[in-house]
């Protein structure tokens, strides 16, 4: 078997050239390889496509990349924790692609698995199906270029819409675990989308916050085979923020007055 692990992440991400397309794993900031996007902020490169649930916050995850106008295009889930997303889409100076959440999982999983396209009701007898959602806007707020209809086929009564899957240029993941060989352990959230993007793309890096050696992982509990992994980074002690912090008071602590 090979030895997948590269020294740095600079030189795991040193091919990805500028125009090249990217399948991003994480949920939420949940499993996002952040170590990975700093060392291709670091390297400049730009004018990317992503396809991840979401685009990170300002100034972390795939923010990073955002705030600095590299990402040109994005076909995406969930936007609402980002202003400069909302601001660059609005203003013109970013392409988004509106997706349902199963239906991105979907995609990426096919493929992976190389099935071009499949049928789903989720969108159907919407701007999903029937196309007119925005996906660019020019700098006076006018529609440049919006979606287009989608084929819908009736199956067993019941109306279906044809969506493509995605076969990005890389991927990049955040794994909890993994081995020389590219076997891939997530924990938790970080498994919502991460082994979808890693299956996608066709070059897939891996960060691992626990690298081990060959035979130490059980292997009934492997989440992701290395087949589809080429590239493996050690990224021990990775930074993890939390989205929206929640706090409760206290047993002791007097609830705030209300106004009556």
């Amino acid at each position: 078997m090979i030895d997948k692990v590269v020294a740095s992440a600079a030189e795991a991400v040193a091919d990805i050239q500028d125009g090249a397309s990217l399948a991003v794993g994480g949920f939420g900031l949940c499993g996002i390889p952040s170590v990975l996007i700093d060392a291709l902020h670091a390297q400049g490169t730009g004018n990317l496509e992503t396809i991840s649930n979401n685009c990170g916050v300002d100034e972390w995850g795939l923010g990073v990349l955002l705030m600095d106008h590299r990402i040109r295009r994005t076909i995406s889930s969930y936007v609402g924790e980002n202003k400069e997303f909302a601001r660059q889409y609005l203003s013109g100076e970013l392409e988004v692609e509106l997706t349902p959440q199963g239906t991105l999982a979907e995609k990426l999983r096919a493929g992976g698995a190389g099935i071009p396209a499949f049928y789903t009701t989720a969108g159907v007898g919407t701007l999903v199906s029937e196309g007119g959602l925005p996906q660019k806007y020019d700098a006076d707020g006018n529609v440049l270029l919006s979606s287009k209809p989608k084929e819908v086929r009736t199956f067993d009564g019941v109306d279906y819409v044809l969506e493509e899957s995605v076969r990005p240029d890389f991927a990049l993941v955040h794994a909890w675990k993994g081995d020389r060989h590219g076997n891939l352990v997530f924990h938790a959230t970080a498994a919502n989308f991460n082994p979808l993007c890693a299956q996608a793309g066709r070059i897939t890096i891996a960060e691992v916050e626990e690298l081990v050696e060959p035979g130490e992982l059980d292997p009934e509990h492997i989440h992701l085979p290395g087949i589809f992994v080429q590239r493996v980074v050690h990224a021990p002690g990775v930074e993890k923020r939390i989205e929206k912090r929640t706090v409760s008071l206290s047993a002791t602590e007097p609830s705030p007055a209300k106004e009556v």
